[in-house]
């Protein structure tokens, strides 16, 4: 039996911004990629937002009152259920030129300026979107040889000998798990 993946995945994407303008814009730029965007009005709503479902990405804006977004992004990756969710921050061009550098150390994926460029986020987005699918894909992946492994495991400790016809069998079924041309 061979572990098929789904061919399309959706991911939803975290928005998070207190302007009410802001939310609507990503939401126009995002639409298309027809993935769930979910909104979140400050640092506080985006961490509850985390906790209850998971997210393939989060926008984050760094200016906001209460939990700005560099401690929001820093809850984020101190938490082990969301730290290796990608953060891609957002702010003003008027904003203090330090704050990439915060941004990135602080951990995020990215950061772009406002006003920015549509494409270019929807690109970069949609880059997030990929790799997020492939570490689910991966992720059942080992799941499933590891199952495989147990089950191959099962039959040498066994009272009876192995089935040599059996297994001859389960290998090259676990050798279609592996991507075309691999060594193996």
């Amino acid at each position: 039996m061979r572990l098929e993946a789904p061919t399309y995945e959706r991911a939803s994407i975290l928005l998070v911004d207190d302007m009410e303008d802001n939310l609507i814009a990503l939401e126009a730029v995002l639409g298309s990629l027809n993935e769930p965007l979910v909104r979140a009005r400050s640092g506080e709503e985006a961490m509850k937002a985390l906790l209850r479902q998971q997210f393939a990405l989060v926008l984050l804006d760094v200016r906001m009152p209460g939990m700005d977004g560099f401690e929001t992004a820093a809850n984020i990756k101190r938490l082990d259920q969301t730290k290796d969710v990608p953060i891609i921050f957002l702010t003003g061009a008027d904003d203090d030129s330090g704050y990439a550098f915060r941004g990135y150390a602080t951990g995020a994926a990215d950061y772009l300026t406002k006003p920015f460029d549509p494409w270019v986020l929807r690109a970069k987005v949609s880059v997030f979107l990929d790799l997020h699918r492939k570490n689910q894909q991966l992720e059942r992946l080992h799941g499933e040889l590891g199952h495989r492994l147990a089950e191959l495991e099962e039959q040498f400790t066994g009272e009876q000998p192995p089935d040599l016809e059996r297994l001859h069998a389960q290998v090259r079924d676990l050798r279609r798990l592996l991507p075309p041309g691999h060594p193996l």
